[in-house]
C-alpha cells in the first residue's frame, strides 16, 4: 500500500504529559502505575491514573463537554506543539478537509456514574446540568476535539474496546485514499471511570499486584487512563520524523464475547495482513510492542499467533507495564512508544516481568537496550476478536 507519514504525534498517560515525560520514564524503566486512589472504587490494585485531572476543566467555551474524557482529551492536545501542527494543517488543506477519526472505550461515561450518583432521591431525575450528548456518548470526544480545534470534515469514533485507537489508522487511510480528506487527526482517549474497573474485576481480570506481562506468574491487568493523537498525511513535513504507516491488518474472529480464538487465528490473520500490506517479510521487523495485558489466557494467545508468525527471531514486548492498559487508547499509546523506539533508537523490556512464562516461543525482550531500529509492529486486541495491527517505519 502506499504509505501515509505521521508528521506529528502527541501523547499523556500516568508517565506525564507530553513525549519527553513517556520516553524519560520508558528509558528509566519508571512505571506510572500506583496503588488505587481513584475515588469510590474499593478495589486492592494498581491504575494509571494522569494526576490533577480533576483541576483541568475544559475551555470555558467549551463548558457542556466538560467531563474527564474530554480534559484528558484538551491536556493531550495541549502537548508538543500539537495545536500549532493543526493549525499548519489547517493552512495547507483547509479546515473542513481534514478528518478527525478517534477511539474510545467508554468515552465520557463517569459523568454518567456521578448523574446518577447525584439523581434526586426522590423523583430520579438526573441533574438538569448533565449532558449525556457531551460526555457520555461515543462520539463525545471527536465532537469535542473538532470544536477545540476548529475542524470541519469528517469525524467519527471507533469504539472496538481495547483496538480502538489502532483502527482509527486503518479508516483515516481509507478516507484519505478515498478522496474524502487530504490529511487525517487520528488518536484516542479513554479515563478511568468505575464501569471499567468494577467491569474488568468481575471478570476476574484485574490484577491485585502491579501487572506483569508475560511473567510466567501473571495474574491480571492494571487498568491505566490515557490520550494521544498524530497527523496523518500523504506528504512529509519539514522539520519533522520520517515516520510512515507502513501497514495495517484487521480481523474479526468473534470467537467470544470477552476471550480470544485459543490459537490466535484473528492476532495472526491482522499481523499477516499488516506485514502483506507493508510489501515486509517477518524478518524484516525490528521490534514487536505485544497487546501483553499480563492476563493469563490473552498473553498465551497473543504468543501462539506471534510465534506462528515470528517465531523467536523478534524481539517483543509489552508497554502496559508503564501505563498500564489504557483500554481504548492503547493503540494510539503504543503506536507512539513505536515511534519513539525509532526516534530515539532503542526496545523497552517488558517492566515488572520477573520469568518469562516457559510455556512460550516468542522472544520476550526483558531489558530496555538501544539498537537502531527501523521497523516496528503493534499489536491492539479487543473484545469479540476484533483485532488491529499496525507495521510503522522510518523512511529509508
Amino acid at each position: 500500500m502506499e504509505p501515509l507519514y505521521l508528521t506529528a504525534y502527541t501523547l499523556t498517560n500516568a508517565l506525564g504529559a507530553g513525549k519527553q515525560a513517556n520516553l524519560d520514564a520508558l528509558l528509566a524503566g519508571r512505571t506510572g502505575l500506583r496503588p488505587n486512589d481513584f475515588p469510590d472504587v474499593a478495589l486492592t490494585t494498581c491504575i494509571g491514573r494522569v494526576p490533577e485531572l480533576e483541576q483541568l476543566p475544559v475551555r470555558a467555551d467549551l463548558a457542556p463537554f466538560d467531563c474527564r474524557n474530554n480534559r484528558l482529551a484538551q491536556l493531550a492536545l495541549q502537548q508538543d506543539g500539537f495545536q500549532d501542527a493543526v493549525t499548519s494543517l489547517k493552512a495547507r488543506y483547509g479546515a473542513a478537509r481534514i478528518a478527525v477519526v478517534l477511539g474510545t472505550s467508554t468515552s465520557g461515561i463517569l459523568s454518567t456514574e456521578e448523574a446518577f450518583k447525584a439523581r434526586d432521591t426522590t423523583t430520579g431525575a438526573l441533574p438538569a446540568a448533565f449532558s449525556f450528548r457531551h460526555t457520555h456518548d461515543i462520539f463525545s470526544v471527536a465532537d469535542f476535539v473538532q470544536h477545540y480545534l476548529a475542524l470541519t470534515g469528517p469525524a467519527f469514533v471507533v469504539s472496538t474496546a481495547c483496538s480502538s485507537s489502532a483502527k482509527v489508522f486503518a479508516d483515516a487511510y481509507r478516507l484519505i485514499y478515498a478522496g474524502l480528506a487530504d490529511a487525517a487527526l487520528v488518536g484516542g482517549v479513554d479515563s478511568l471511570c468505575l464501569t471499567t474497573l468494577y467491569g474488568f474485576n468481575s471478570l476476574e481480570l484485574v490484577s491485585s499486584d502491579i501487572c506483569r506481562p508475560a511473567d510466567a506468574e501473571r495474574n491480571g491487568l492494571s487498568i491505566g487512563e490515557g490520550g494521544g493523537f498524530a497527523i496523518l498525511e500523504k506528504s512529509p513535513t519539514a522539520g519533522a520524523p520520517a515516520i510512515r504507516l507502513l501497514g495495517y491488518g484487521e480481523s474479526s474472529d468473534a470467537y467470544h464475547m470477552s476471550t480470544p480464538h485459543p490459537e490466535g487465528l484473528g492476532a495472526r490473520q491482522a499481523m499477516e495482513q499488516a506485514l502483506q500490506r507493508a510489501g515486509l517479510a517477518p524478518s524484516q521487523v525490528d521490534y514487536i510492542n505485544l497487546h501483553g495485558t499480563a492476563t493469563p489466557t490473552n498473553d498465551t494467545v497473543e504468543d501462539r499467533a506471534v510465534s506462528a508468525v515470528f517465531q523467536d527471531r523478534v524481539p517483543g514486548s509489552s508497554t502496559k507495564g508503564w501505563t498500564g492498559h489504557t483500554l481504548g487508547a492503547a493503540g494510539i499509546t503504543e503506536i507512539i512508544f513505536g515511534c519513539l523506539c525509532i526516534e530515539h533508537g532503542f526496545i523497552p523490556g517488558s517492566l515488572n516481568t520477573r520469568t518469562v512464562d516457559p510455556a512460550f516461543g516468542g522472544r520476550i525482550q526483558l531489558q530496555t537496550e538501544s539498537r537502531a531500529v527501523r521497523t516496528v509492529l503493534s499489536n491492539s486486541f479487543g473484545f469479540g476478536g476484533n483485532n488491529c495491527s499496525l507495521v510503522i517505519g522510518r523512511e529509508a
